[in-house]
């Protein structure tokens, strides 16, 4: 019996080396054919930070895919006077100048790369020597071509599938917060290559990390874009973390150094989640008041502003390895009618269109923008063309993401952009109410578009693009380019599958570590307390209060926010919160005349909030008619003063996260210098400009 149970252990360990014995959650049951050094690939640009390089290492398997692997690898450095290696292909150079040769082996392939140190001669250095600079000498080959020599292993069902990133907020009815056996199935059955995650799916640190490996461990070849809209401010995802107080309020710090940091912290918090694609900045040029959807999102209503602040910022995520989207082509500023509820119309001519909407874009475009986001709003002066409305029957113009003449003639051809184009989500009104699902993404993709985000009905829409592939409605061409771009940004990023099993405790530890840190928090609370901005005070700021005296804040949304944060300054505070009145009751007017200070913390996001006939607004004005020294605070949009314009002092915040109340609380009681500029000309109800852009006192 002992005889035969040692037999049959050799028999298991013979087999085990005859096979290969593949690691836990590998890509491939197939042993790599080759193993090659990432920076040697043509589409990635290596850069020197720190005069040190990090080297990756990818087997390149038989089926054309590619994985990274990171395990039993050595790696060598041929001149160690000039740069060393260590066992996690870390480089560090020594400052002493020459060439060296990196060598990769696993044993059985083996790769290498060159470093040249030289003198930087754009660099002037006076008396002394110049500066070095880093050069990165790489291999050439047809065995780097590693794109190339994935699309001819693709099938067209896989190729489509590249171009889908559903979302799977909630499934049967329960928010999705861990991988569910038949999400995983989609993922495979479908060959998806990305998902966009929202808040119903990423409510805590550990979970969401532990959610997103499940991802990318679903995934059949090629790694995930797992995006997300975190912009900051009112559209943030992450429930844990540090929470930005938006781009509005960035705008009004006019510090595109802010603007950087900003970026670096969200593309930090990404990237520890493991979340590698950030739908964000928001490049839209807020030009349009009563802009209901975009408003505090944007930066501000001037482009060169814009464009300045969403360059810092998309540099600042992608030093994180985050790839970053501009959003949303060609501008959805000047609107009037959200695109989550309607069809907008742009109505301006290319000319103006170039001046003012495009140019953010332009400049994201020239300084290499990942990703561009489209709108779903007509610009009858680019795309007149027309469809009939599923909805009604009626005659209505394309949308910009439908639209060949935009995503493709003016973007790509006029504008320069090769990079990946994805729509906005599929599922929005000015979508779904017009066209189908499936003759959507059809126009979508012969638009331009290479990724189709959140169709409705994923299985419908797979099938009828293979369909409208196989009877040449999309020319194969079109799919291919676009895939090729998707690998492309992948590749750029380092979006990979791994080849061993990931260390999911230590992803998490670091993501613990890295998530609403103390570092993090400071930017937060900087960028909150210089971009508040105070628009007019009459002598009223900073307040004066004694001990006992009595303040009521008065208000509706987001109201308690800002309560709480001045009760950190005064013992005695009430909260007036509004229920739709447009008049005190008698017990709130006698609740006002007995104040000592009267704080009203108004909330829009249109014009018929900031009518001086909203109801909101008769109570403000009433209120003012009883009482001296009112304070107003604009919790998000700037603009609320509109409605009532003869209080006496007021102060814009842009958002309603909790470092901007603590922030204006601070102002309101002389803790705060106010430095923050208006980045919106603030009209006047009727006509004319009631605060110009720029607009801004402080206390000194």
């Amino acid at each position: 019996m002992k005889f035969k149970m040692i037999l049959l252990v050799a028999v298991l360990m013979i087999s085990q080396v005859a096979v290969g014995v593949q690691p836990t959650g590998a890509a491939s049951e197939s042993d790599p054919e080759d193993l090659i050094i990432y920076q040697n690939v043509p589409e990635v640009d290596p850069e020197v930070s720190d005069q040190t390089l990090d080297l990756q290492a990818l087997y390149l398997q038989p089926e054309g895919h590619y994985t990274e692997v990171t395990e039993d690898l050595s790696w060598e450095s041929s001149n160690r006077n000039v740069a060393t290696v260590d066992e996690d292909g870390h480089v560090e150079f020594t400052g002493q100048r020459g060439r060296t040769f990196i060598t990769l082996s696993d044993g059985s392939f083996s790769d290498r790369i060159g470093l040249h140190v030289k003198p930087d001669s754009s660099q002037k250095s006076g008396q002394g020597s110049p500066p070095n600079s880093f050069e990165v000498l790489k291999e050439t080959g047809d065995r780097y071509q590693i794109i190339d020599r994935a699309m001819e292993s693709l099938t067209i069902e896989e190729k489509v599938g590249q171009m889908m990133m559903p979302d799977f907020r909630n499934f049967n009815g329960q928010n999705v917060t861990e991988m569910l056996p038949e999400i995983e199935q989609l993922v495979e059955e479908y060959h998806l290559g990305g998902v966009i995650l929202f808040a119903e799916n990423v409510v805590g640190t550990e979970q969401t990390s532990h959610l997103v490996s499940d991802y990318q461990e679903a995934a059949e070849k090629f790694g995930l874009l797992l995006t997300i809209d975190q912009e900051g401010g009112i559209v943030t995802r992450l429930q844990t973390g540090t929470h930005m107080p938006g781009n509005m309020a960035l705008g009004a710090t006019r510090s595109q150094e802010l603007a950087t940091q900003v970026g670096d912290v969200i593309g930090a918090e990404l990237s520890a989640l493991g979340i590698n694609t950030n739908l964000a900045p928001v490049v839209d040029v807020n030009n349009n008041f009563d802009n209901p959807v975009i408003g505090v999102r944007s930066f501000g209503e001037d482009p060169e502003l814009v464009a300045d602040m969403g360059v810092s910022y998309i540099e600042g995520l992608q030093q994180n390895g985050v790839a970053a989207t501009a959003k949303h082509f060609p501008g959805h500023g000047d609107t009037a009618v959200d695109s989550h509820l309607g069809l907008p119309e742009v109505p301006h001519d290319k000319e103006r269109l170039l001046e003012v909407e495009l140019y953010p874009f332009q400049q994201a475009m020239d300084h290499g923008i990942d990703a561009i986001m489209t709108a779903h709003v007509t610009f009858p002066q680019i795309d007149g063309s027309k469809a009939i409305s599923q909805k009604d029957g009626t005659e209505i113009s394309i949308p910009a993401t439908l639209s060949r003449k935009v995503l493709t003639d003016l973007m790509r051809d006029e504008m320069g952009y090769d990079g990946v184009v994805m729509t906005d989500a599929m599922n929005m009104n000015a979508i779904t109410d017009h066209f189908g699902s499936v003759d959507a993404a059809i126009r979508a993709i012969n638009a331009g578009a290479d990724i189709i985000l959140m169709p409705v009905g994923l299985e419908q829409v797979v099938s009828g693009v293979l369909d409208a592939v196989e009877t040449g409605e999309i020319a194969q061409e079109e799919i291919d380019q676009s895939v090729k771009r998707i690998l492309t940004l992948k590749v750029e990023r380092g979006i990979f599958k791994t080849y061993e099993p990931t260390d999911r405790e230590e992803q998490v530890q670091e993501a613990l570590e890295t998530i609403g840190s103390d570092a993090h928090r400071a930017v937060e609370k900087e960028v909150a307390e210089k971009s508040i901005t105070l628009v007019k005070n009459e002598d009223v700021l900073p307040l004066e209060l004694d001990d006992s005296d009595e303040i009521v804040v008065v208000g509706t949304s987001f109201l308690g926010g800002l309560a709480s944060a001045i009760e950190q300054h005064h013992d005695h505070v009430t909260t007036l919160s509004l229920s739709g009145q447009s008049q005190l009751t008698s017990e709130q007017q006698t609740l006002i005349e007995n104040a000592d200070q009267v704080i009203i913390g108004s909330y829009t996001f249109n014009v018929a909030g900031s009518s001086p006939g909203n109801a909101n607004m008769q109570v403000f004005n009433q209120i003012l008619g009883m009482k001296e020294n009112v304070v107003g605070v604009g919790i998000r949009n700037p603009y609320d003063i509109i409605g009532y314009q003869d209080v006496d002092a007021y102060i814009a915040q842009y958002g309603f996260r909790d470092s901007s109340f603590k922030a204006t609380a601070d102002t309101i009681f002389g803790e705060n210098n106010p430095t923050g500029q208006l980045p919106v000309t603030i009209p006047n109800y009727d006509e004319g400009v009631l605060y110009p852009y720029g607009t801004g006192k402080s206390y000194e």
